[in-house]
Parts: C-alpha cells; structure tokens; sequence
C-alpha cells in the first residue's frame, strides 16, 4: 500500500544499496558456515556496488543542484 506513495525517482535510488546489502549478507552467511571463497566473492561484491552507488549518489547531487536554482 505504501508503494502507491513513492514515485519512481525514490525506488531506484536505493536499488544499489539494496544490491550492496544482499552481497553483504550472503557474505556473512557463507562466513558462518565456512564457505571462505565465497564469503570473500560476496564481499567484494558489496564493497564495489557500494562504491558505485556512492560516486553515483554524489554525482546525482551534483548535477541536481545546478537545475533547482531558478525556484
């Protein structure tokens, strides 16, 4: 029912954290259970789309600012 009130620009900004948690999380599943290789995949995993999302959300803010000024 909540989804009714967020529009489309919301939903797909936490689409790569979204992603950066779900490798986080397999990581720390397969850590208990003493998958190495793949607790390390998925981390690195995480640590890259977090990155991203991180340079994306700040290019995002950057080029945002300049368009609100005439208001």
């Amino acid at each position: 029912m909540l989804s009714v009130f967020v529009d489309e620009s919301t939903r797909k900004k936490g689409f790569m954290f979204s992603w950066t948690i779900t490798f986080f999380v397999i990581a720390i599943i397969a850590a208990v259970f003493g998958f190495g290789g793949i607790a390390a995949s998925a981390a690195g995993a995480g640590r890259i789309t977090f990155i991203v999302a991180i340079i994306l959300a700040v290019a995002s803010f950057l080029m945002g600012r300049g368009r609100n000024n005439n208001s």
